[in-house]
């Protein structure tokens, strides 16, 4: 273990502590989310998940950061697209319930609202986990994928990330046998089903701070994946 990995353990538990430590704290994170969804979706995105590319790199490379890796695009990106997860979690946990519903489970969008556990639940997050990594996924992920090769090629400064996005070019230069053998084929059905189920099992206030962390393993999984030989 590096001095770095030190230091960035301190300072996350020095950042979490206050939450478990003064109840005012969460109280006022719990309200301001409530509140701001999107905002608070914005930051904890932005924050994890671009944590999570760091730590990412760190497992490949050895470091958090490194010329060119461009921390703050990558915020911005993360932030960004946290904001359309949100919206996609929304979308989703309201439309596949009445979908089903109209399929002859009439069960089941008291099933999602229903604050108890119980095997009807389980099946509808389950239904609303496929559809969204099925349909939403996809589309996130390869998006995320040409914004993250424009910072690398943009040399990862704010500047040069705001420089002209050449869409095709960077479509036609990704790697979709790594894209789709490993992020879509490996990573949806065998991670993200499962996750996704467990969080939409959970209630709303909780959902929330479930997807957050699930962004720090996102931002993982996609670091290994883009420097993965």
């Amino acid at each position: 273990m590096k001095r770095t990995d030190i230091i960035v353990i301190i300072c996350t538990i020095a950042l979490l502590a206050p939450f478990f430590i003064f109840p005012g704290v969460y109280s006022f994170y719990k309200t301001f989310n409530a509140e701001h969804g999107m905002i608070m979706s914005f930051l904890k995105f932005a924050i994890l998940s671009t944590f999570g590319e760091c730590i990412g790199l760190r497992i490949t490379h050895g470091r958090y950061n490194m010329p060119g890796f461009g921390i703050m695009p990558r915020a911005l990106v993360w932030g960004i697209l946290g904001m359309g997860i949100s919206m996609a979690m929304t979308i989703f946990a309201s439309g596949v319930p009445t979908l089903l519903a109209s399929l002859g489970m009439d069960s089941a969008p008291a099933a999602m609202a229903s604050t108890s556990l119980s095997w009807n639940k389980v099946l509808v997050a389950f239904c609303v986990s496929v559809a969204m990594n099925t349909i939403f996924a996809p589309v996130f992920m390869t998006l995320h994928k040409v914004t993250d090769t424009h910072i690398i090629a943009t040399g990862g400064t704010l500047r040069g990330f705001f420089s002209p996005l050449h869409m095709g070019d960077i479509l036609s230069r990704i790697d979709w046998q790594r894209q789709w053998g490993f992020v879509f084929k490996k990573t949806i059905p065998l991670f993200w089903y499962p996750a996704h189920t467990v969080t939409f099992i959970l209630p709303g206030d909780a959902r929330v701070l479930c997807a957050a962390l699930l962004g720090v393993i996102l931002g993982i999984l996609l670091a290994i994946a883009a420097h993965k030989k």
